[in-house]
């Protein structure tokens, strides 16, 4: 029995080593395969589809050359037609056989239109003015220089690559998108290394088999009779040597050596045979990523307007911006990054340090640590995105917008939150959220009403009629407004009482608000209140002077009025708002407030 353990040990070690090395001397074929996409014409822009990406398995890799500088950037297919919409470009996609094809791609008068309205010669001519891609918001990723570009990718069928110079001069001709085969062998190692370890089992099965064989083999003697006792024999040749018995040192027979010795001889080349690295499995290989938006089963439901990555991208580049500009006073470069209120509380603040040296510069855009975002769910636009940052001071609410396609996302509200906000359950920013409209009926109160809501509880406080609507424990923002509210109008008394009046009003604000809804049906709300203070004397003999109000001073360009003089604040607020039916309140999420304005009274 103990042979046939043996050979069977020698015929499995034979089949795994010998289907070991089949597989390394197995051709394999080309390492790599490419393909090369040619423009249709001397068009600014080539688009290659995701199908064309992925038209073999695995990643790419794309290189670009060109002579007159080189943009590569890819991201969804619908956000890049729809940035080139207004232009003319080719377009490479695979057709219906296989290949792959580029079409030139006329530009849509509509869109043209849509580009610059005002441009009716542009929109007649069906030519839209040229620009360069590179910047853009609606990128996942984006990659330039001046002479070629290479780089890895893991592009999916459902994004695209755009390819360009700077926008005006025909985009490089010299593209070419290449796959690597897997030519690696990653168990041809362990089936050599295991069928050398079987062919060491047999060979000790067939010696101990042998061994076996020859003890029940062999003749078969009796034993001796006893030796009759004698007396000890003294064999020493001296008295020094008396005792002791001269002997050889025992030697192991050569032959079982060289046994022990032979199946590391044999089985050594077949181990280092495969010892090349793509002949072992990569057991510390990481699965393969890619910066792509996450599939939803849903067939109705609509992509997200960035992914994670891109958000923290925008919000990079809008702080980076933002930074600049503050440390210019250039509401100019601001505008390009801030809109709404967030843009006029800065407009402000730029006009008073210019005039003011020691005023205090508004708080940055903070553009690390993002621990929330939630963008709409929508393919069209414009879009809007939440994002809240944590900094070591505090955390920031944000809301961006983007308008079209062609624009990129905007700050357009601001505000802190409390240390103690709790946020509502939201969606993960793989799947988005609704915009809720500014009418929408779903809520407890619709979004355009929150700010002439709170309004009146900033004016009446809690003899407001809407003071029941809204949470007064997660209000800190309306106890502050109202101390400091009466901090000033006592110390307006001691000093002004018989000769003006100092009273406050507050209103909701001009912008638009911004809603994005809640898994709990409700929605954050963001809207603007404006607070104004008005000073007026008593009567026309009285002058207000503006001395100890630098402040004013600097807004209306005045040290005096005998009309009066209003201070306008802007309020950024963001609210919890519950559906319709909820027993749960209005809740205050984030804020803050900055001055507006301050004009002399006609």
């Amino acid at each position: 029995m103990r042979f046939v353990w043996a050979v069977a040990a020698f015929i499995l070690a034979a089949v795994l080593i010998g289907v070991g090395f089949a597989q390394r001397a197995m051709p394999h074929g080309a390492d790599t395969e490419s393909v090369a996409v040619s423009a249709a014409s001397d068009t600014p822009y080539t688009l290659i589809d995701g199908a064309v990406m992925s038209l073999l398995p695995g990643g790419q890799t794309l290189t670009v050359s060109g002579q007159n500088g080189v943009v590569v950037a890819y991201g969804r297919t619908a956000d890049l037609t729809a940035w080139l919409a207004d232009q003319e470009y080719s377009h490479a996609v695979v057709d219906e056989t296989g290949a792959v094809t580029v079409t030139q791609v006329e530009p849509d008068a509509d869109a043209i239109a849509e580009t610059d309205p005002t441009d009716t010669e542009a929109a007649e001519t069906d030519a839209a003015v040229a620009r360069s891609p590179q910047g853009s918001d609606l990128w996942l990723a984006e990659y330039d220089d001046a002479s070629q570009v290479e780089v890895s990718l893991q592009v999916p069928t459902s994004m695209s690559v755009l390819v360009a110079s700077d926008g005006t001069l025909p985009a490089p001709e010299a593209i070419a998108i290449t796959w690597e085969h897997d030519t690696s062998t990653p168990w041809a190692g362990p089936l050599i290394v295991l069928g050398g370890l079987f062919l060491i089992v047999g060979i000790v099965l067939y010696v101990l088999a042998i061994r076996h064989a020859r003890r029940s083999t062999g003749p078969r003697r009796k034993a001796p009779p006893p030796l009759e006792a004698t007396q000890p024999i003294d064999i020493a040749d001296t008295a020094e040597d008396k005792g002791v018995i001269a002997a050889t040192p025992s030697r192991r027979p050569a032959g079982k050596r060289a046994l022990v010795i032979a199946p590391l001889v044999l089985v050594a080349p077949l181990v280092f045979s495969g010892c090349s690295a793509d002949a072992w499995p990569d057991l510390n290989a990481t699965p393969e990523t890619t910066t792509t938006t996450a599939a939803v089963d849903a067939s109705d439901q609509q992509q997200p307007a960035v992914t994670e990555a891109q958000a923290q991208q925008i919000i990079q580049r809008i702080s980076e911006t933002v930074a600049e500009a503050d440390a210019n006073l250039d509401a100019t470069l601001a505008a390009t990054r801030l809109d709404g209120a967030a843009l006029a509380a800065r407009q402000t603040n730029y006009t008073l340090r210019s005039s003011i040296s020691d005023y205090a510069a508004l708080a940055a855009i903070p553009s690390d640590s993002l621990q929330i975002i939630l963008p709409q769910a929508y393919d069209d636009w414009p879009r809007t995105v939440l994002a809240v940052a944590d900094t070591d001071q505090s955390s920031t609410m944000m809301m961006l917008t983007q308008q079209d396609a062609w624009s990129n996302y905007k700050l357009v509200y601001v505000g802190n939150l409390g240390a103690s906000t709790e946020l509502p359950a939201l969606s993960p920013v793989y799947i988005g959220a609704a915009q809720v409209p500014p009418d929408s009926t779903f809520l407890s109160v619709t979004p355009d009403s929150v700010a002439a809501a709170y309004a009146d509880i900033l004016t009446n406080g809690t003899s407001s009629v809407y003071a029941s609507l809204f949470d007064e424990t997660s209000d800190a923002f309306s106890a502050e407004v109202a101390s400091d509210r009466q901090d000033r109008l006592d110390q307006f008394n001691s000093t002004a009482t018989d000769t003006g009046t100092l009273t406050f009003s507050a209103a909701a604000g001009t912008e638009t608000p911004l809603a994005l809804a809640t898994l709990e049906s409700g929605a954050i709300v963001a809207v603007t209140v404006n607070e104004t203070d008005t000073v007026t004397p008593l009567d026309s003999d009285v002058v207000i002077k503006f001395d100890d109000n630098a402040t004013v001073e600097a807004l209306t360009g005045a040290s005096e009025s005998q009309t009066g003089v209003t201070s306008i604040f802007v309020d950024q607020l963001f609210f919890y708002v519950p559906a319709q039916g909820s027993t749960d309140l209005i809740r205050l999420l984030g804020y803050s407030s900055s001055i507006l304005e301050a004009k002399v009274i006609p």
